[in-house]
Parts: C-alpha cells; structure tokens; sequence
C-alpha cells in the first residue's frame, strides 16, 4: 500500500479504494520529482507564543497529491512544509510508509486552530497518527520545528482554506 492516508471510512470503502490508490501512488512514484514540482506553494503563518512563524508550503489538494505527501523526501528546510486540504473537515490519521524523514503534523480545524500536534512522527512507521477530531488542514514541518517555534494545541494557522 502506497497510501500516506489511512482510510476514514468503513472497511469495505476503503478495500474498495485500495487498488485505485495503489495504482495512482505507482504512477506519482514514475513522475517522479516531476510531480511534486507542480504542486501550487503558497505562504502560510502559525501564530505561537512566540510569534508568527512564516513557512512556504506546497499544497496537496488531491486525493493523489494527498496520498503522495512527503513522501521519498530526504530533506526539507526548517520554513518549508506541506498542508493538506481536505476541503470538508473530517477525522483523518496518517502514517510515515515511505516517508524517509521525521515530520511533525499539526492538525487544523475549519477556523486554523491547531487540534493536535504529532511531534517527530517516525519515519517508514506504518503507526496510524489520528487528528483527535475534525480537521480541514494537517501542516507537515521537519520534525523537531514545532517545538522550536512553541506550536500548541489552540495556536492559530493563517492561510486561505482556514476561514476564523
């Protein structure tokens, strides 16, 4: 399975998913870097104790690019990151198969305010990591930055998909 989601949905819908996700992570595996290099980046602020932290994420909008995620990645930069739109708010969990570096998520509900945080997630750990509720939004950063930036639950997410 190539899926960085794991499946929300009753057993039998996400059986039935299996194989459409195998086949579309089998196909942004041959674009290769291609593929991450058309993903829209944008300007995204968290809003901490300690200031406002500016990142430049890419934005994975798609089932596909929401699949792929961080995926085969071997580096990423203290102010960059990646946020998944999930474009309604519901439950979600991730895992780190096929991600080769630790991350931390920050999951964000429909108003931009972080839920729950996953510090220094594991990488090629098949562990589900739930949101612990609803969320619109989950923000990748390298693992160890929110905790540099003093990110909490409660603290605020600016960017357009979050509407306070």
């Amino acid at each position: 399975m190539l899926s960085r989601r794991v499946f929300p949905g009753p057993a039998g819908a996400a059986a039935r998913r299996l194989v459409a996700r195998i086949v579309v992570g089998a196909l942004l595996l041959a674009a290769g870097p291609a593929a991450a290099a058309a993903l829209k980046v944008e300007s995204l602020d968290v809003i901490t104790h300690k200031g406002v932290q500016h990142f430049r994420v890419e934005i994975a909008e798609t089932e596909a690019t929401r699949e792929q995620g961080l995926m085969f990645r071997k580096h990423l930069a203290p102010d960059q990151g990646m946020l998944f739109d999930f474009k309604i708010p519901q439950p979600v969990s991730f895992w780190m198969k096929n991600t080769l570096i630790p991350l931390d998520m920050l999951f964000i509900d429909s108003g931009g305010r972080v839920i729950s945080i996953a510090h220094e997630a594991t990488p090629l750990s098949e562990t589900p990591i739930p949101s612990g509720g609803e969320v619109l939004g989950v923000l990748e950063i390298a693992g160890g930055r929110a905790a540099e930036i003093g990110a909490e639950p409660g603290d605020r997410v600016r960017e357009r998909i979050f509407h306070p």
